[in-house]
């Protein structure tokens, strides 16, 4: 049994000490315990209630390309509680729209269909970007990857990658090539296959994919290294020519069409697309939105769709994301020194 006067001086003595100068630190050190205790429950309810509202999934070009259709397959498979709602932000190479995701909350509501453009070639061709590729967002997967597929106007006199490169040797500056905006894929592919076969054809950036091909059938334009999901069917109908795709080894879509390389060694110009969320969201958000993404694109008939298009499912976790997107970079960055491109 404890003594009552001992009590009270274990009492007494408790609030004494509490009133020395330890107090204050002590007090400090508690406060911090607390709101630290405090973030983490709050970090992880949000993480729990994720998704609370429906999530805007911001596509960098207009309707109709690569990242659209692989953002609307996304939009009508995924089982998140709440719509997937597609959000078309196009201009600047994917700049704007990328750019736009970069600066929202971070709270995973808002992610972004990221582009080899956006998120690796950009930041070499722009003298001044308005996101850091890699600082501004959170990795969540890769999606798919694709041959680009150089095509020309039936008029054009030429039928396969050495008589084009023999034309433009033979005429210099006639011909020019156009790309849904600089630092796209499409817009680098042909700079490489300058730089690689010492030919010159004007570069002509359009503000989507779907104003340039009209001028490719009418002639406006005589080339053009277009995403094969566009292209393909296109080219199957016969409204353009395709004279090569731009990957080292030939397309299970397309296998009747040679590879650049096979007439240019060394040339290979990979589109991929991988899906991004702005910088710090909860790491518990990313991991759902990752589990959910490897689901919608391994399933039969989203498989079946994509090698349709001549699209390949990437797929991977946010780490190994973010280390292609790094060694994507570095590429990059080479191949647009060595062009000399530059965004007008």
């Amino acid at each position: 049994m404890t003594h009552p006067h001992l009590s009270a001086q274990s009492g007494t003595h408790t609030r004494n000490a509490m009133k020395g100068p330890m107090a204050s630190p002590l007090r400090r050190s508690l406060g911090l315990l607390v709101l630290s205790l405090g973030a983490l429950c709050a970090t992880g309810a949000s993480a729990q209630a994720f998704p609370n509202k429906p999530l805007r999934l911001v596509v960098t070009f207009p309707p109709g390309g690569a990242p659209d259709i692989l953002a609307r397959l996304f939009s009508e498979k995924a089982q998140l509680g709440f719509p997937v709602v597609i959000d078309n932000r196009p201009g600047a190479g994917g700049n704007i729209g990328a750019d736009n995701v970069a600066k929202s909350r971070g709270d995973g509501h808002t992610i972004v269909m990221g582009t080899v453009g956006t998120h690796s070639i950009n930041g070499a061709l722009y003298e001044k970007m308005p996101y850091d590729m890699v600082k501004d967002f959170s990795p969540i997967s890769l999606i798919a990857s694709a041959p680009n597929l150089l095509v020309v106007n039936n008029a054009l006199p030429v039928k396969n990658v050495p008589e084009l490169i023999a034309y433009m040797k033979a005429n210099p500056n006639k011909l020019s090539f156009g790309s849904p905006g600089i630092g796209t894929s499409v817009h680098v592919s042909g700079e490489l296959f300058k730089s690689l076969t010492g030919t010159t054809m004007e570069h002509v950036p359009y503000k989507g994919r779907q104003f340039a091909i009209p001028d490719l059938i009418g002639g406006s334009i005589q080339i053009m290294f277009d995403n094969m999901p566009s292209a393909l069917p296109m080219a199957k109908e016969g409204k353009i020519r395709a004279l090569a795709q731009t990957t080292a080894r030939r397309s299970p879509a397309a296998p009747d069409v040679p590879t650049v390389a096979e007439t240019v060694p060394g040339f290979e110009a990979t589109t991929w697309f991988a899906m991004f969320a702005p910088a710090n969201v909860p790491k518990p958000v990313i991991d759902r939105l990752n589990a959910e993404v490897l689901r919608v694109f391994r399933l039969p008939d989203v498989q079946e769709r994509l090698k349709t298009l001549g699209l390949d499912a990437v797929l991977s976790s946010p780490e190994e994301l973010a280390r292609y997107q790094a060694t994507e970079i570095t590429k990059w960055a080479k191949v647009v020194k060595d062009s000399g491109a530059k965004a007008q």
